[in-house]
């Protein structure tokens, strides 16, 4: 066993001495001299901050020779590395925060490559100073956590080594699908909401513009694969096309794409999944292929998912761009937290001023790393070429998240010790795998500057801010603040399209077929896309007042549409008024009638002792004549705005009123046949000439009546009503009849008493005409059949209160010809005739006839 540890150590001293011999050492020459490089200060923990600044540019190089990595030159560059250098400085000079601790860091570009991302990590999760994992010599790094500042598919590559060591890996990005996982990724903590939580916005955003028509854009990669597969559904629930949808190569572009972009020209805003270090390539991309259409193309709307900045340099090609949206978060209106100043001022060569640069390789390295040591403190200048730090609060909130949870694991730890009785000088340093807990426990979204809460499912959401960079021709792009999306609500500015339409900048369409205007409804294109359709009137009843509508709206029963069913009018209330030109007419039709015929029973009271009155059964006249009169009187019970009393009485007044009459002329024709036959001899007709006959009729016959209507009061009486859908535009107060059969019962009763009437009429026509009315009481009864049967057709195919005119017509119709053709030959003869009128003359025709 001792032999064996000799060895063991032999072998170990050999790496550190530099005597180990290789067989096949690699050495990887650097071009131009450049090597990698790090910012590093020591602290009691160490935070390792990965991010990108440059990329490598794509060339070949021999096995043998590393790639060039630029320098980070240029002010983007060194501000995010400033920005978190002065953030924890700031910290650190801050004794509230954390207690009697200190932070280092240690930050490294990765340069955007798998190659370096590896390097950087060996460099981060060796705590020696050597690249080799899991061996420590020399200096020893407390490694507390990872500050990832990459793109997404990096963070995936870091993650995968990382989590092998537990340590906590922390990201300023929206969360991806894939980096969410925890059974994958348990060590992996999000600042902000998951990747998708802006979709909704973007929706909102589309429907609002109504761009119904659109395109889409990922990269090809696993992300861009969440994103088609997310997305698109939400866009087809919401009716909103994607008629062309490409996943794209970091760098490259399809041809096939210009078949698209041919097909369907119309389409002027793309939605882009993309990280913003390649959106510069697309955008060129994009522009070849718009370039070989021919004809001229439309300004495009460019809506970019990303919250990471993009920067538009000055070989960006904008021709056939009209904006490019993105969303930002919005921060919290907190008091300005007064140990971070607003401004800071960047040195050009800042290495020289605050930093210790030297070339550090361990000779277990395979490349050396040029190491700038912090070896003096940042300080804040207030000069013209200031630079604003717009990240320098989300920095913060990383740092200050950071700072609470090690003060939390630091005073769990020391209660702890307290309480197991143990006493000791000082407390081992926290190690990663011990952190997590106080991390997982650490509401990010509450101690954030961003405006963050928790949405109804109980995920992270943000309030966000819409901005546009808007291309103006010969001028340099211009931003605008389009609106909001706050609580999952969109909140557009109001003054943001006249601001567009001053510049010339009206938002381009992008829908398949111009809009269906307020009065016209979609109506799908058979076998096309729901998208493109036709535009048809609205039904009767219907309209609508907005463009683009799936479905017509039907007006209130008070309203009607108007001519260009684009709105609801009032209908106008409408019944069989005094103050209409109907009305006054069948008001003063009645009003005659019932003049002419108080006028003949005036003339039959005048002359009730005259042989011809007296011959006609007088007192069956006077009750025929004053059921005239009520006839008349009662059609006044037809006009006017329906009451509930004048409903409950007009039929049953009116059927009773004609039932009467009716058998009144019943009775008469009755009386002529007994008179007639009482003239002969021998012939017993002459007992049944009584009074009470003749009364007997009539109230047997008009009780039957009052029988059907007190039954009808008493099941189903008529009420006032209206109806609104007989006529468009009028509203018509009408009275319910109830019970319809028993309104038809009524005129059938009616119906059956004419018919027995006029047959018997009819059968004694041929009496002697000198006490003989049956002749007149015939054709009076025919003109009535006719009224009454041309009145069922025409009252049933009439609607409103041209349905009462009808009736009313047909009331004083009926009751003129029995009046006119029963008593106008006799009121000629007593007026204009009397010598007709003597018992002599009338003595004389009957000797003649018989």
């Amino acid at each position: 066993m001792d032999l064996l540890l000799l060895l063991l150590m032999l072998l170990m001293s050999q790496p550190v001495s530099g005597k180990l011999r290789m067989k096949c050492p690699l050495s990887l020459e650097h071009q131009e001299g450049k090597q990698s490089w790090s910012y590093y200060r020591p602290g009691d923990h160490l935070i390792s901050i990965v991010t990108t600044i440059k990329e490598i540019s794509h060339i070949k190089l021999p096995f043998n020779m590393a790639p060039p990595i630029p320098s980070p030159s240029g002010t983007y560059g060194l501000r995010k590395v400033l920005e978190l250098i002065f953030t924890i400085q700031t910290v650190n000079k801050n004794s509230q925060l954390l207690h009697n601790l200190t932070l280092g860091y240690n930050i490294h570009d990765n340069y955007l490559s798998t190659l370096q991302t590896s390097d950087v990590l060996l460099d981060v999760l060796s705590t020696g100073e050597g690249n080799v994992p899991n061996y420590g010599c020399g200096r020893k790094e407390n490694l507390l956590a990872l500050l990832d500042l990459a793109t997404r598919d990096v963070s995936i590559q870091m993650s995968i080594l990382a989590d092998t060591y537990k340590v906590p890996q922390i990201s300023h990005r929206t969360g991806s699908k894939a980096l969410n996982d925890k059974s994958r990724f348990p060590f992996f903590y999000w600042m902000l909401p998951k990747e998708g939580f802006q979709y909704p916005a973007i929706v909102q955003l589309l429907l609002h513009f109504r761009w119904t028509l659109i395109g889409l854009f990922a990269s090809d990669t696993e992300e861009g694969d969440n994103f088609m597969r997310t997305f698109s559904p939400m866009l087809v629930r919401n009716g909103i096309c994607v008629v062309i949808s490409e996943q794209f190569s970091k760098t490259g572009h399809r041809a096939a794409l210009r078949d698209a972009f041919s097909t369907w020209r119309q389409v002027n805003v793309f939605v882009h999944f993309i990280d913003g270090i390649y959106f510069n390539n697309r955008i060129h991309s994009l522009h070849l292929i718009l370039d070989d259409l021919p004809g001229p193309v439309e300004g495009k709307v460019w809506i970019y998912t990303s919250f990471v900045q993009y920067a538009i340099n000055k070989h960006t090609p904008l021709k056939y761009i009209h904006s490019i949206w993105k969303f930002s978060f919005l921060a919290k209106d907190n008091p300005r937290d007064e140990t971070f100043e607003p401004y800071f001022f960047v040195e050009n060569q800042f290495q020289d001023h605050y930093f210790h640069c030297s070339l550090s390789k361990h000779v277990f390295s395979a490349k050396g790393r040029r190491r700038c040591t912090q070896k003096a403190p940042l300080e804040t200048q207030e000069k013209k070429n200031r630079i604003r730090r717009d990240n320098s609060r989300l920095f913060h909130n990383i740092i200050k998240t950071l700072v609470q949870a090690l003060n939390a694991a630091y005073s769990s730890r020391s209660k702890r010790r307290r309480k197991e009785g143990k006493k000791i000088l000082a407390t081992p340093r926290l190690q990663p795998w011990q952190f997590h807990p106080f991390l997982e426990k650490n509401e990010f979204f509450n101690i954030s500057h961003n405006k963050l809460y928790l949405d109804t499912t109980g995920e992270v959401a943000a309030d966000l801010g819409i901005r546009l960079l808007l291309v103006v021709p010969k001028k340099d792009p211009r931003t605008e603040i389009l609106g909001y999306f706050k609580r999952q609500r969109l909140i557009i500015d109001q003054n943001a399209p006249s601001r567009l339409k001053l510049l010339n900048k009206s938002l381009p369409q992008s829908k398949c077929v111009e809009s269906c205007h307020p009065g016209f409804v979609k109506r799908a294109q058979e076998g096309g896309t729901v998208c493109c359709y036709d535009c048809v009137p609205c039904p009767k009843g219907t309209i609508s007042t907005q463009e683009d509508t799936e479905k017509c709206t039907k007006c209130p029963n008070d309203k009607y549409p108007n001519v260009h069913r684009v709105q609801c009018i009032p209908k106008g209330i409408t019944f069989l008024s005094y103050e209409e030109h109907l009305g006054i007419i069948l008001v003063s039709f009645a009003l005659f009638l019932f003049l002419k015929t108080i006028l003949v029973l005036i003339i039959f009271i005048k002359h009730q002792e005259t042989p011809l009155v007296k011959a006609n059964n007088r007192d069956l006249s006077y009750i025929l004549l004053i059921s005239f009169l009520l006839c008349f009187l009662s059609s006044s019970l037809f006009i006017g705005q329906p009451k509930k009393a004048t409903c409950l009485l007009r039929q049953t007044v009116f059927s009773i009123i004609f039932s009467v009459a009716i058998s009144s002329l019943l009775a008469k024709t009755i009386m002529v046949v007994l008179a007639f036959r009482a003239t002969k001899p021998g012939n017993q007709a002459k007992r049944w000439l009584w009074k009470s006959l003749a009364n007997s009729i009539i109230l047997s016959c008009s009780a039957f009546q009052l029988i059907i209507c007190s039954i009808w009061l008493g099941v189903s009486p008529p009420f006032p009503d209206s109806d609104p859908h007989s006529q468009p535009g009028e509203i018509i107060l009408q009275c319910n009849e109830g019970a319809v059969v028993m309104f038809y019962i009524n005129l059938s009763y009616m119906g059956f008493l004419a018919a027995i009437c006029f047959t018997v009429a009819f059968l004694a026509r041929n009496l002697p005409g000198a006490f003989n009315e049956a002749k007149m009481i015939t054709f009076s009864m025919l003109v009535f059949c006719i009224v009454w049967v041309t009145f069922v057709p025409t009252y049933l195919s009439t609607k409103g209160k041209y349905m009462v005119a009808v009736q009313v017509f047909s009331m004083l119709a009926s009751s003129a010809g029995l009046l006119g053709c029963i008593f106008l030959p006799k009121c000629y003869i007593i007026l204009l005739r009397p010598d007709l009128n003597t018992k002599e003359h009338l003595t004389a025709r009957i000797n003649v006839k018989t």
